[in-house]
């Protein structure tokens, strides 16, 4: 796959944006168990292999089965998932594919229903952010491990 613009140098006043918010995300107070959960399936359906691999090693090290890293792509049809951990991948579903959800009501009150109101906008942040780090290493296909020190 070719290299494209390297982000990291082209904009580095962004990338310090980014990085900020991914700091207040990662200790916003949601899981860390979650947090990695939310970001690997928002990279499974974006198709971002750098951030797949980074974010499942991450989960893995943090103590997260296989099994539930194996079926996350079909978290609906597993018994594996909590309620809390179900609303948080709704949600993240719907705002990574908001183009062709429209971000359901249903979801939507799932997620209040498993969230208090700071947890539910600090999700939907974490959902943003992965989004992007997910559009910035496949949009510049130059983010890999080699390339830059870990961005998220």
């Amino acid at each position: 796959m070719e290299t494209r613009l390297n982000a990291y140098k082209a904009a580095p006043e962004a990338i310090a944006a980014m990085t900020r918010l991914e700091e207040y995300v990662r200790h916003c107070g949601l899981e860390y168990s979650l947090i990695e959960l939310v970001k690997t399936r928002a990279s499974q359906i974006n198709g971002c292999a750098y951030c797949l691999h980074m974010h499942t090693s991450d989960a893995r090290a943090a103590g997260e089965s296989e099994a539930r890293l194996y079926l996350l792509s079909a978290w609906r049809e597993s018994a594996l998932y909590t309620p809390r951990e179900r609303a948080a991948l709704a949600w993240t579903e719907a705002l990574t594919q908001l183009a062709d959800t429209g971000a359901p009501s249903q979801d939507y009150e799932q997620g209040l229903a498993h969230f208090s109101e700071k947890e539910f906008v600090d999700l939907t942040l974490l959902i943003g952010a992965i989004n992007v780090w997910n559009r910035i290493s496949v949009g510049f296909r130059g983010v890999h491990p080699n390339d830059v020190e870990r961005h998220n």
